[in-house]
């Protein structure tokens, strides 16, 4: 639905109006969470994710979207951030936490956030942290997407999409019904560049370097639950509630 002071109301039909005051009756008496997901590639974040969101009335910090909004906003953050990526410099952390500080104060933002993506290491982690304190606020649950990189390479490397629908396959847990084609089309399959085991090896490397020690970071704060990730989404839903509840 549209937002800002331009919307005239009378003209937003009545089934959206109920179902955004129905929405923002029910999130009133959710409890305020502020949560970070973290978890190598291909371990469910993405699917998890937008449960987490709906169930919970959160608003999701993805740093990559951030960062593009803020650039295409031309925000004063936005600026020094293109200005950095124009040299090919990588964005500083003190950036990327300026970015989240702004936007955890939108609206969206009031019952609290999913960060996902950041912080990736203990330096960021704590300036994070600092941040937060300012605001007499914390990090309440950091969500430990745990997992076997077997079971990884299995589930990245199967990955085939149809590149014009979207529409994904996995040639061992939903195989297309001819191998390579797209069950509507009949248009050939692809492998997205990142789904290969070289690809992959190399980003569980840096995960398993720079982000772990993220993890024990916040296991000494108390914060940390562990999901079995390996387990079929909906397990892994019911794990997300308990740890939160």
């Amino acid at each position: 639905m549209a937002s800002g002071s331009a919307v005239d109301l009378e003209d937003v039909p009545s089934v959206e109006l109920m179902t955004e005051l129905l929405r923002r009756f029910k999130c009133s008496s959710k409890p305020d969470k502020r949560l970070i997901l973290i978890g190598p590639p291909g371990s469910g974040k993405g699917t998890q994710s937008p449960i987490i969101k709906d169930e919970y009335c959160l608003c999701h910090l993805a740093t990559g979207d951030m960062l593009r909004a803020a650039v295409a906003a031309k925000t004063p953050l936005g600026i020094k951030a293109k200005e950095a990526m124009d040299k090919g410099d990588l964005v500083s952390d003190d950036l990327v936490v300026g970015i989240i500080d702004e936007a955890i104060k939108k609206p969206s933002c009031q019952k609290g956030f999913i960060l996902d993506g950041f912080p990736r290491t203990v330096v960021q982690a704590e300036k994070l942290d600092e941040m937060l304190a300012k605001q007499d606020t914390k990090i309440d649950k950091v969500l430990n997407f745990a997992i076997d990189d077997a079971i990884l390479e299995e589930r990245i490397t199967g990955r085939w999409i149809h590149q014009a629908s979207g529409r994904t396959y996995h040639t061992k847990f939903a195989p297309p019904k001819v191998p390579g084609i797209d069950d509507v089309t009949g248009d050939p399959l692809m492998q997205r560049k990142d789904d290969t085991a070289e690809v992959l090896k190399s980003r569980l490397e840096a995960f398993h370097r720079q982000t772990e020690p993220v993890v024990d970071y916040y296991t000494k704060k108390g914060v940390v639950a562990e999901l079995h990730a390996e387990k079929p989404p909906k397990e892994v839903t019911a794990e997300v509630q308990k740890a939160l509840a």
